[in-house]
C-alpha cells in the first residue's frame, strides 16, 4: 500500500501534504508524444529548440503536469479542475519533485489543493491549483478492501 493510499483511509484534511519525484528522458517523451499525438518540434529538434531560445528539447508541459495524477490516482481524487501555471522549461534529464498540498475540503468532500513543482536545482518550473471531490466513507471502505486485495490494479502498491 502507498503512503498516500493509507492517509487516504485513514482521512485527509487541509493541510495534508504528498510529494512525487521523477526524473524525466526521452522514452517519456516519445511514449507521451504518441499518447497525447503532441509532435511539436520543441520536444524533439534542437534546431527548433535553439531559434526558439531554449538551450535543449523540452518535455511536454502536460507530461511534467501530470505528475498531479499519480497523487491524485492514489487518492482516488475525482478531478473537477486543473489550472496550470508554467514558470520554466523541463528538459531531458531534469528531476522533478511535484509537492501537493491539500489548502481545503469542506464537508461534502470537494477539495482543493495547490501544487508546486520544482526541478533538481530547487527552481519552481510549474504550480498548479487542483479542485475536485475526495473518496467519502463509502470510498475509503472499498480502497481498504482493495489494499486487502492486495491492490492488484495499482501498479504503485508496493511503494
Amino acid at each position: 500500500m502507498t503512503a498516500i493510499r493509507k492517509k487516504t483511509i485513514e482521512g485527509l484534511q487541509a493541510g495534508d501534504r504528498f510529494s512525487v519525484t521523477r526524473t524525466f528522458c526521452r522514452e517519456d517523451v516519445t511514449l507521451f508524444a504518441d499518447i497525447s499525438r503532441d509532435y511539436n518540434p520543441v520536444h524533439f529538434e534542437r534546431r527548433w529548440t535553439k531559434i526558439k531560445g531554449f538551450k535543449d528539447t523540452i518535455c511536454h508541459g502536460l507530461l511534467v503536469a501530470g505528475m498531479v495524477t499519480e497523487i491524485g490516482g492514489q487518492i482516488g481524487w475525482l478531478a473537477a479542475g486543473m489550472d496550470f501555471r508554467f514558470k520554466q522549461p523541463v528538459y531531458l534529464g531534469d528531476t522533478i519533485t511535484c509537492a501537493f498540498t491539500i489548502t481545503d475540503i469542506d464537508d461534502q468532500g470537494r477539495a482543493r489543493a495547490e501544487a508546486v513543482f520544482r526541478n533538481q536545482d530547487d527552481d519552481v518550473v510549474l504550480r498548479a491549483v487542483i479542485t475536485g471531490i475526495v473518496p467519502g466513507r463509502a470510498e475509503k471502505e472499498v480502497l481498504q478492501q482493495m489494499v486487502a486485495e492486495g491492490d492488484p490494479t495499482n501498479k504503485l502498491s508496493g511503494t
